[in-house]
């Protein structure tokens, strides 16, 4: 008899559980509260052999993956080198991974604008809840409905996200508006800018639909900035005054906050990340949140991807994370969840304390690396960052 699956999340995370179990001859519906089809979303997702891996394994078509990059390199404000490190890597987006993931799910079985919002179990089955007020009934509920997850609130309440006292700005900026000096100096490295308390790292994307021909290709700026939680509070304002807890979307972050952003970059940043800036589309910032879950089932019922553990993005093990995840949960739903949670829950535990490492690195004070040439970390954090965990 065909085992059934409910997955809560339809994005890149409750797609690599879905096309694990479907690999593994579970029939598996997927439940996605927005509704409209997740696009758009161009951020750069840095890989790792073990994503390659677990992509290779769930049938995805690898296919113009990504850009390739040779290495790594760290700059100070006046655009002086300061650190090269040789390290080969391919860079996507979260478009491509979602693109290659959505197509591994059958038709009807990807289910718009359905909420799980909690769940009833007994020994033989769960139910999911929707928030319309119908239910779902399976053999196993996946909880992969990211950092605020529902499915984790009702298992692990006293698992909460902890603001970790920094947002992360984002931007992209399309390779043909990039000044030709500017490209010649940054597009294609995996650059880094680290002085005291802030970092920059940026690196070359595709364009929009995954196009990787020369001069279409996007560049992918990140900064992470401090930001007390009382300043927090006044960047989730939005210019009607509503706060919005947690984060705000992109379109609502008000324009004097762009402003200062820009004003202060101007100020601190080499020259060549802040034309990065000037030609970029319209920047947007989220908050730093970090948790571990110490368990990552209950029953019929197990958490995957950011629904179980957030790492800092300074490691990029989000998407990783939850391939692996995926896999592994696949190879051990049907005869013990438990096996599976022992795997994970260390595993993740890893991610997690290796990016509070780089975000307690980050967050130095050093009167004496204003100018990003004299970070005591900086050879580990070329290494650690965006790399495979130990």
């Amino acid at each position: 008899m065909i085992k059934c699956a409910i997955v809560s999340g339809g994005s890149i995370g409750g797609l690599f559980a879905a096309a694990a179990l479907i690999k593994a001859g579970w029939h598996v519906d997927v439940y996605e509260r927005t509704d409209v089809e997740l696009s758009g979303r161009g951020a750069g997702i840095v890989t790792h052999d073990a994503l390659i891996k677990a992509l290779r394994a769930v049938g995805a078509d690898l296919t113009d993956l990504g850009v390739q990059v040779h290495d790594r390199v760290a700059f100070r404000k006046n655009g002086e080198r300061v650190a090269t490190l040789p390290f080969a890597q391919v860079v996507t987006s979260w478009d491509r991974i979602h693109q290659m993931l959505r197509r591994l799910i059958p038709e009807g079985s990807y289910h718009l604008g359905a909420h799980i919002t909690d769940y009833t179990q007994t020994a033989n089955d769960v139910t999911a809840l929707l928030s319309d007020g119908t239910t779902r009934t399976a053999d196993l509920l996946v909880g992969a409905d990211g950092f605020r997850s529902a499915i984790r609130a009702q298992m692990l309440p006293e698992v909460t996200p902890q603001y970790a006292g920094y947002v992360v700005w984002r931007a992209l900026a399309h390779e043909r508006d990039i000044p030709k000096d500017v490209h010649a100096e940054l597009f294609e490295h995996f650059a880094f800018f680290t002085p005291a308390q802030s970092q920059i790292i940026g690196y070359p994307i595709a364009g929009p639909n995954n196009d990787l021909r020369e001069g279409h290709r996007r560049y992918n700026f990140v900064w992470y900035s401090p930001a007390p939680a009382v300043v927090l509070r006044n960047m989730l304002t939005d210019e009607t005054g509503q706060h919005h807890p947690i984060s705000i979307p992109p379109p609502l972050v008000r324009g004097d906050l762009l402003q200062g952003m820009f004003a202060r970059a101007k100020d601190l940043l080499p020259a060549a990340f802040v034309e990065i800036l000037n030609h970029s589309e319209r920047p947007f910032f989220t908050p730093i949140y970090d948790h571990h879950s110490t368990a990552m089932y209950d029953g019929r019922v197990a958490l995957s991807g950011d629904a179980a553990c957030v790492a800092r993005p300074h490691v990029g093990m989000g998407v990783t994370k939850a391939a692996e995840d995926a896999l592994c949960l696949a190879q051990h739903a049907e005869t013990s969840l438990e096996t599976y949670s022992s795997l994970r829950v260390p595993a993740s535990l890893r991610a997690h304390m290796q990016a509070r490492e780089l975000g307690s690195w980050m967050m130095e004070p050093d009167l004496n690396n204003a100018d990003g040439s004299l970070h005591r970390h900086i050879q580990k954090i070329m290494e650690r960052t965006a790399a495979a965990v130990a």
